[in-house]
C-alpha cells in the first residue's frame, strides 16, 4: 500500500502541469487564465486587480505602443510630420513582403506618408511599416531601440527590455536585428509596466485611440496596391467579440509570447485599462479581458474619501508672529476621490505637512493673507489588501488660511516685547527660587 501511494504521488508530481502558462496563483481572485494580468482605472491609475504583475514576460506586438508613443512625440515636437513622405529601405521592403508576419507589402519605388504607415502599424500591426517609422524617427532601428529603452526608464518602467521596434522575435529579422541585441531575443515587459506604458500613452496622446478604434481600413486606398486591413482587436464593438466601450489599444502574439492584449474601454465617463499576457489562445485573451472589464465596471465606483473643508485632525490653526492676532485658522480646500470596491469604506490616514519655507519658529509672520496656501494634508489608504496606483500618486488636499492677519503696530509690538521680557524674567526668578529648595 505504501509503495502504491508513493508511486501515485510521484506520478502526479511528474505529470501534473505545474508550469502551465495560465495557471492560477494565490493572488488570482478572478480565475484569470494568464501568466500575468492587471486592471487599472485610467484617470487616476488606481489598480483594481493584479496577478503576477511584476514578472517580465514577452510582449510581442504590444511593443508597438512604445513605437506609437515615440512617433506621436516626434510629431508633437515637429521632428516629423504626418504628411511627410518617405521611400522604404531594402530591409523594410524585405520584411514587409513576408506573408507569415502581419504586414502591408511596401514597394521600394513608392512614396508613403507617415500617417498611412502609422495607421497600418496601429490597426494592422504591420511590422514593415513599424520599422520604417523607427528608421525615420531615429535614423536606424538600432538607434530607435536605444530611444525605446531610454523612454521606458523616463516613464517609470522597471521590468522591461526592448530589443526591436516591432515585438517580433529577433530571429524573424533576417539576421539584421538591432546591434547589441541577440539573434533570439524578444521584447519583455511585466504586466504592470505594460499597463503603465498604456496609461502614459493614452493620457499624454489621447489621439492614439482615434486610430486604435478603427475596425477596418484600406491601406493605399485608390492606389496601385490597396490592402484591406482588419483590426486585430476583435473586442471593438463592431467586431467578433465586441464589448461596449472598447476603443483600443494593442494585441500581440508570437510563438514565444503566446496571446497577449492591452485593452481599454470607456463607460459612463470611466475608462479602464487591462493587460493579459501569455493566454492560451487567440480568443482566450479577449475572454480574460472581458472578465477584467466586467469586474471593474460592475464592482467599483468613484468614491469621495476626503471632503473639501474636512477638519484637520492634528491642528486647526497656526501661530502668527507680529500679528494683531496670535493665531490664524486653517482649512482644506480640495476633495479627493478614488475608485473603491462597492460596499467598502477605506480607512484614510491624514498627515499635515506645512511649508517650512513660510514658517519661522513654526509660525507664520504677519501680515498673513486670507486663503494663502500654507501646506497640504497627505492622505494614505490604510488597507493591506489595497493594490495602490500604477505610478506614485500623492493623494492630498491643499491647506490654506481662513482669514487675514494684519501686522500689529509698533506700539503693540513694543508692549508685547516688554511683557515677554518681564515674563521671562519672572520665569527665571521662579526657577532660581525653586532651586534653593
Amino acid at each position: 500500500m505504501k509503495k502504491t501511494i508513493i508511486f501515485l504521488i510521484t506520478f502526479i508530481m511528474i505529470f501534473t502541469p505545474f508550469g502551465s502558462i495560465y495557471a492560477k496563483t494565490s493572488t488570482d481572485t478572478l480565475g484569470i487564465e494568464a501568466s500575468g494580468a492587471i486592471l487599472i482605472e485610467a484617470n487616476t491609475g488606481k489598480i483594481l486587480y493584479e496577478k503576477d504583475a511584476d514578472i517580465p514576460l514577452k510582449v510581442a506586438s504590444m511593443t508597438k505602443m512604445m513605437t506609437e508613443y515615440l512617433v506621436l512625440e516626434a510629431v508633437a515636437k515637429g521632428r516629423i510630420k504626418w504628411n511627410q513622405t518617405i521611400t522604404v529601405s531594402d530591409y523594410v521592403h524585405n520584411i514587409s513582403q513576408r506573408t507569415d508576419l502581419s504586414n502591408v507589402p511596401l514597394e521600394k519605388e513608392f512614396k508613403y506618408n507617415v500617417k498611412e504607415l502609422y495607421e497600418s502599424m496601429a490597426i494592422y500591426s504591420a511590422n514593415g511599416s513599424t520599422i520604417a517609422l523607427a528608421e525615420l524617427v531615429a535614423g536606424s532601428e538600432t538607434n530607435f531601440v536605444a530611444m525605446m529603452n531610454k523612454k521606458g526608464k523616463e516613464l517609470g518602467l522597471k521590468n522591461f527590455k526592448f530589443v526591436n521596434s516591432t515585438g517580433l522575435n529577433n530571429e524573424d529579422l533576417q539576421g539584421k536585428h538591432p546591434a547589441g541585441t541577440n539573434a533570439d531575443e524578444e521584447n519583455v515587459m511585466s504586466s504592470r509596466d505594460t499597463a503603465l506604458l498604456a496609461y502614459k500613452l493614452i493620457n499624454k496622446y489621447p489621439e492614439v485611440l482615434e486610430t486604435a478604434k478603427i475596425p477596418k481600413k484600406t491601406f493605399q486606398e485608390g492606389g496601385k496596391y490597396p490592402i484591406k486591413m482588419d483590426n486585430w482587436n476583435w473586442m471593438l464593438p463592431s467586431l467578433v467579440y465586441g464589448y461596449e466601450g472598447v476603443d483600443g489599444i494593442k494585441t500581440g502574439s508570437t510563438p514565444q509570447a503566446g496571446y497577449c492584449f492591452t485593452g481599454t474601454a470607456k463607460r459612463n465617463n470611466v475608462r479602464l485599462i487591462s493587460v493579459v499576457m501569455e493566454t492560451k489562445s487567440y480568443k482566450a485573451r479577449f475572454d480574460e479581458t472581458k472578465k477584467l472589464f466586467d469586474y471593474g465596471f460592475n464592482n467599483f465606483a468613484l468614491v469621495e474619501i476626503f471632503k473639501e473643508g474636512t477638519k484637520i485632525k492634528e491642528k486647526n490653526s497656526i501661530g502668527v508672529l507680529k500679528g494683531k492676532e496670535d493665531t490664524v485658522k486653517i482649512k482644506t480646500t480640495d476633495s479627493v476621490s478614488v475608485f473603491v470596491k462597492n460596499g467598502e469604506k477605506p480607512i484614510v490616514k491624514q498627515k499635515l505637512v506645512l511649508d517650512k519655507k513660510m514658517l519661522h519658529e513654526n509660525k507664520l509672520t504677519a501680515p498673513v493673507k486670507s486663503n494663502k496656501k500654507v501646506g497640504e494634508v497627505i492622505l494614505t489608504i490604510d488597507d493591506e489588501n489595497d493594490y495602490g496606483f500604477i505610478e506614485d500618486v500623492k493623494l492630498s488636499s491643499k491647506v490654506v488660511t481662513t482669514d487675514k492677519v494684519e501686522k500689529a503696530n509698533w506700539f503693540v509690538l513694543l508692549f508685547r516685547g516688554i511683557g515677554s521680557f518681564f515674563g521671562n524674567l519672572f520665569d527665571l526668578a521662579g526657577s532660581g527660587i525653586k532651586s534653593l529648595f
